[in-house]
């Protein structure tokens, strides 16, 4: 069982959708206690950085998801659920963060210094790093994933980055360490490579709880 962190940012139903569809099982909670006990977990989130961390505390998840990730089970972060991991985000005058991984999260360069829009709205090349160990990418064949952000991780450890993605500047598109991590794009999205993403996730968490 997959339980799907609502903690009121975001459409979550589609991303329950898409688990389905690849033939995982997920529940959409408000619930710390129905995280603790499920197999996994997916944090999810749309909006600004410091609302979502806010909406964390006010529904009583920062510590759960903390206790989460000391038992070893999967915890995937997608699009600012990815960026809640770092230790802090830029956004809206600044906010701390989860701070499972060490790093920050910050703006694209303007308009002005790359020519291109911000946010970075659409479909974009995941490019993997070569020789990294991706769960969520085994074949190490990247893809078109579709992407919505303004800002982006800058990890202090490179260790943890497992793909890329040009806008502008190379940014962490997808990140990890042990059974902790996250994408930013939106895999339901994403089409045909966002199912196989969701369909490894799942595979993974077979082989962390068999």
């Amino acid at each position: 069982m997959i339980a799907i962190i609502d903690y009121g940012m975001g459409n979550l139903r589609s991303a329950q959708k898409a688990l389905e569809k690849v033939g995982c099982e997920a529940v959409i909670t408000e619930n710390p206690k129905d995280l603790m006990d499920a197999d996994a977990g997916i944090l999810p989130g749309v909006g600004a950085f410091r609302d979502c961390y806010e909406g964390l505390k006010q529904k009583g998840f920062v510590d759960p998801i903390k206790e989460f990730v000391q038992t070893g089970k999967p915890l995937l972060g997608i699009c600012i659920g990815l960026q809640l991991l770092f230790e802090y985000g830029e956004e809206g005058g600044g906010s701390e963060g989860l701070g499972i991984f060490k790093g920050k999260v910050i703006r694209f360069p303007s308009t002005e210094q790359t020519g291109l829009k911000v946010p970075h709205m659409g479909w974009n090349l995941v490019q993997p790093v070569p020789g990294k160990n991706n769960p969520l990418l085994p074949s190490g064949k990247g893809g078109y994933a579709y992407f919505v952000h303004s800002y982006y991780p800058q990890p202090t450890d490179d260790n943890i980055v497992l793909a890329t993605c040009d806008y502008g500047v190379s940014f962490p598109c997808m990140v990890g360490n042990g059974s902790i991590l996250g994408v930013q794009f939106h895999p339901e999205k994403s089409q045909q490579f966002g199912l196989q993403i969701l369909h490894n996730f799942g595979e993974f968490i077979k082989r962390k709880t068999t």
